[in-house]
């Protein structure tokens, strides 16, 4: 079982950074690809980002490459997204995900995540 806790959210102008992270807490090896997810108001949960256990591999949402960044440090059982360059339509709640199954691969699907942190909301100003 592995509990996961996001923090870093908050209020940021357009073109503006944040860094979200999420804190690993239970069975805490790096056995775990860990990811991001993100929902906005009236809409459903999307994919945003993923990282393999190693962090070698990653993987990004059309709509945030170039602009977002993920990495994990295993030594601190934490992940981070590194956003930059921040739109409006990046306003959302950002939840942190982890997944048992080593394959790096069907990445977006909600169903192929084992479990998820409470949320950390993010807003920007136009």
């Amino acid at each position: 079982q592995v509990q996961l806790v996001e923090t870093g959210g908050g209020l940021v102008q357009t073109g503006g950074s944040l860094r979200l992270s999420c804190a690993a807490s239970g069975r805490t090896d790096s056995s775990y690809l860990m990811g991001w997810f993100r929902q906005g108001q009236g809409k459903e949960r999307e994919f945003v980002a993923a990282v393999s256990r190693s962090g070698g591999a990653k993987s990004y949402a059309d709509s945030v490459k170039g602009r977002f960044t993920i990495s994990r440090d295993n030594a601190k059982n934490t992940v981070y997204l590194q956003m930059n360059s921040l739109k409006p339509e990046d306003a959302a709640v950002y939840y942190c995900s982890a997944r048992r199954s080593p394959l790096f691969r069907d990445l977006s699907g909600m169903d192929k995540w084992d479990y998820w942190g409470q949320g950390t909301q993010v807003t920007v100003s136009s």
